[in-house]
């Protein structure tokens, strides 16, 4: 708790600092395409705190600076970097006139604030960052934008099917992955409560009115708090101001896909800005039906609906007191029904809705926010409860039509007819809801570029007992802490940062996150050393996970699990999950080193420490062990009568793992580009030897618990052609190569040992996932400013495309796309 106070003890005395100064830079910002005003570039005033961003004529003033010679630096998503050199006279003002920038798709020229929460241009920023632009969207003829994060290196993307994408880097993916942070403009926008995973298909944010995403590969959690250990993906939404009209995307394709999508933004006044956007998509997902192990017999999955929709509304209401002061209010609402792979099956997702209200304060020096995120699961239930359900009615001489409704809802034992079994309630409850705040500070004092906050998130989980213990009542936990981000120009080629974060988790004690770079430019670009620490602190559903079907029982591991060999007395304890630390090294470097070329490659070393393990066995199947104790309370519940087979989450000791990500991008001209990406994955977790490698302390290191759950090599290669034909056409052709690799997660098995078997306690094993080259092709035509037609084909050639367990093979997807633009101002490029 010091390091909190003196933490926020910085934040106050830095909000007391000013300096007096006297004179003013004025001037206009405009598209060199379009000579329409740029509206809220950024303009900064180099080696000083003083800067303003531009208005709604693209006329900027910043105050207070007194005469000497500077470099004024002009920062606008998509368009080029320049540095403008500028002298304050005696007089104390000078006007720079009208500055034009020009539109550019180089990578190099791409603005970025994820990687130190200011903008800066991305071959400068300390960090592995990478970029989807508005443009990379808008040439993504598809409704699913997680498509196109294939672009960006060190990412991992993962179909489970027609709208199932999975993002994932530097590793040891599982079925329930929470290691890459996800936000939208600032907000945490995660599953509240239980689940704690990422929004997916249910988020609120439709294609068009996404600005830019920004991926940050390695830890982060020294800026964005607990869990943020893998990386981040920050998705940025478009400002109502800069980006008015009317926007109507029609999108129709194969699984019988069909997709409406729509945003109008207007400015009312000079101080009121909105926007509203819409979605509505629907379609049916590749048929795939698994079987379901009821003892040792396995059964088809019962009454699979393939069907997927999705329904998102989004609202925004801009306020401009002074052209420095932003209060923002907005509104969004996602909801979908889907199949979802979890760790021992899949789920029937009927109409889970996920909901956040924010509001937000935001000038140059500071940035708030308040904003509360719920949940509502809405007829969600397990396919393999609910299937061993209705086989076990029909066995105990149930209709058809009987286990077919029972099997559903559930029912006490001689509900149904006289003697009939007692099933359980197949379904989630799942009302849980979250509170966060956040205070942000930035400022620069002698020479000193200074970021300070403090941070609180309240998460409450609801879920009566349907996969949480929570009978005793909701489960609330409360995390707080502050950061402080101090960044310096040592010289003119070499630039330092130095930060911290303290967060305080109420099972987990105080958290310390230090971070430190040291960049360098040359080349036409920036090398870069990094120091990050991270930690994850294991979610509410791995601490309080409860679900037991009788053959096998999950038990979450927040209080440490006492095992009772009922045949010998034997007792045997597993120790309680415990903080994920992990340590990254990191080097690589930026740049343009030759004209047209585009060069990027990072090459990092990670130390963790208590990893945790995916879903993972702790007794043997048919033994005689089970589980009296969670903590000091008595299991009564949870015996797995059958199998006596339970799983649950648990901790590592150390393991190592290390990588490199390489991209080039090479621009034949202004119309044609090509790029090149690779990366490379390895751990000591593999070392079946090492017995800090044992998770389950069973004395033997089992091929789940030394799985990498990534392929240690993977490729990318894209060509790009755009304004082709008077500036109409472009056409993009994506080729991605992805070995085979082995995949273990609870119940879910895809590998090469025991292929085409199934192991007593798991699902079938169809074999490793990967072993295939997938060639993608994109294209459209503008015909006009206001009217675009766009195609694109997914595994052209409907190879066999295997990508994670309990899930189809992704066939060929094709769609195609018509966007209408009306009114209001042309959409900067």
């Amino acid at each position: 708790m010091k390091k909190l106070y003196l933490l926020m003890l910085s934040l106050f005395c830095i909000t007391q600092m000013a300096l007096a100064q006297s004179g003013s830079i004025t001037g206009r910002v405009l598209g060199a395409d379009t000579q329409e005003p740029l509206i809220g570039a950024s303009v900064l005033v180099e080696g000083t705190s003083k800067g303003a961003t531009t208005n709604a004529s693209g006329d900027f003033t910043i105050t207070g600076v007194p005469a000497g010679n500077y470099n004024l630096r002009i920062t606008y998503v998509g368009y080029s970097y320049p540095k403008i050199a500028i002298t304050v006279d005696a007089s104390g003002s000078a006007n720079v006139g009208t500055i034009s920038m020009k539109a550019s798709s180089l990578v190099s020229d791409e603005i970025v604030v994820s990687a130190t929460r200011r903008p800066e241009k991305i071959t400068e920023a300390p960090a592995a960052i990478g970029v989807i632009s508005s443009r990379d969207l808008t040439e993504l003829p598809s409704f699913n934008i997680g498509e196109v994060l294939n672009k960006v290196q060190g990412v991992e993307v993962v179909r489970s099917g027609v709208i199932g994408v999975g993002i994932n880097a530097r590793g040891f993916n599982n079925a329930f992955n929470v290691k890459m942070y996800q936000m939208t403009d600032g907000r945490n926008s995660m599953l509240p409560g239980g689940t704690g995973l990422p929004a997916g298909f249910y988020n609120t944010t439709i294609k068009e009115d996404i600005e830019r995403v920004e991926v940050i590969l390695g830890p982060s959690s020294a800026l964005y708090g607990p869990n943020a250990h893998n990386g981040i993906i920050n998705t940025i939404t478009k400002d109502p101001r800069r980006y008015q009209g009317t926007t109507v995307a029609l999108s129709a394709g194969n699984q019988d896909v069909l997709s409406t999508r729509v945003r109008h933004a207007s400015v009312i006044s000079p101080k009121f800005a909105f926007k509203v956007t819409g979605e509505y998509t629907t379609g049916n997902d590749f048929e795939f039906q698994d079987s379901v192990y009821i003892g040792t017999v396995g059964v088809p999955e019962y009454d699979v609906d393939y069907k997927f929709e999705s329904k998102r509304f989004g609202s925004a209401l801009y306020y401009s007191p002074t052209d420095k002061i932003d209060l923002i209010a907005d509104y969004g609402f996602g909801q979908g029904s889907n199949l979802g792979v979890t760790n021992n099956g899949r789920n029937q997702i009927n109409d889970w809705t996920f909901q956040y209200l924010q509001g937000r304060i935001v000038t140059p020096r500071v940035f708030g926010q308040l904003y509360a995120t719920w949940n509502d699961a809405g007829d969600t239930y397990q396919i393999n409860a609910r299937t061993t359900n209705y086989y076990t009615l029909l066995s105990k001489g149930a209709t058809q039509e009987q286990a077919h409704k029972y099997s559903r809802t559930g029912a006490k034992a001689g509900e149904i007819f006289e003697g009939s079994p007692a099933v359980a309630f197949p379904g989630f409850i799942d009302l849980s809801h979250r509170l966060n705040g956040e205070l942000q500070y930035n400022n620069n004092f002698a020479g000193f570029d200074i970021v300070t906050g403090l941070n609180y998130q309240r998460d409450v989980a609801y879920s009566r007992q349907t996969y949480l213990d929570d009978k005793a009542g909701n489960i609330i936990l409360n995390q707080y802490g502050g950061v402080l981000q101090i960044e310096r120009n040592l010289t003119d080629k070499f630039r330092a940062l130095v930060g911290g974060r303290v967060d305080n988790h109420d099972n987990y004690g105080t958290q310390f996150s230090p971070k430190a770079a040291l960049t360098y430019n040359a080349l036409g670009g920036t090398f870069r050393a990094t120091y990050g620490k991270a930690f994850s602190a294991p979610s509410i559903q791995f601490q309080e996970f409860y679900a037991n079907t009788g053959l096998l029982a999950i038990l979450g591991n927040g209080a440490g699990l006492t095992i009772k060999n009922t045949e010998t007395g034997d007792i045997r304890t597993i120790e309680k999950l415990k903080v994920e630390k992990v340590q990254t090294f990191e080097v690589g470097y930026k740049g343009t080193p030759v004209e047209n070329l585009y060069f990027d490659i990072s090459s990092w070393y990670s130390k963790s420490k208590d990893f945790i393990s995916p879903l993972t066995a702790i007794t043997p199947i048919m033994g005689k062990e089970r589980v009296i104790k969670k903590g000091d309370v008595d299991v009564t519940e949870s015996a797995a009568t059958v199998l006596n087979y339970y799983l649950t989450y648990l901790n590592y000791g150390k393991v190592n793992s290390w990588g490199t990500d390489l991209g080039l991008n090479y621009y034949i001209d202004d119309n044609y580009s090509i790029g090149v990406k690779y990366s490379y994955f390895n751990s000591d977790i593999t070392d079946q030897d090492n017995l800090d490698n044992d998770a389950n302390r069973d004395g033997k290191v089992s091929d789940a618990e030394s799985s990498l759950n990534a392929a240690k090599h993977r490729a990318n290669f894209n060509f790009t052609a755009r304004n082709l034909a008077n500036e109409k056409l472009f056409m993009s052709l994506n080729v991605r190569w992805l070995p085979e690799f082995n995949f273990y997660s609870g119940q879910q098995i895809a590998a090469e040992k025991g292929a085409g078997t199934r192991v007593l306690g798991s699902n079938y094993n169809y074999g490793p996932l990967g072993g295939f080259t997938s060639v993608d092709l994109s294209g459209g035509y503008k015909f006009t400013d206001w009217v675009t037609l766009g195609a694109s084909v997914s595994n052209l050639f409907d190879d066999e495309q295997r990508e994670y367990v309990y899930s189809p093979n992704i066939g060929r997807l094709y769609s195609v796309e018509l966007l209408f633009n009306f009114g209001g101002k042309k959409e900067n490029k």
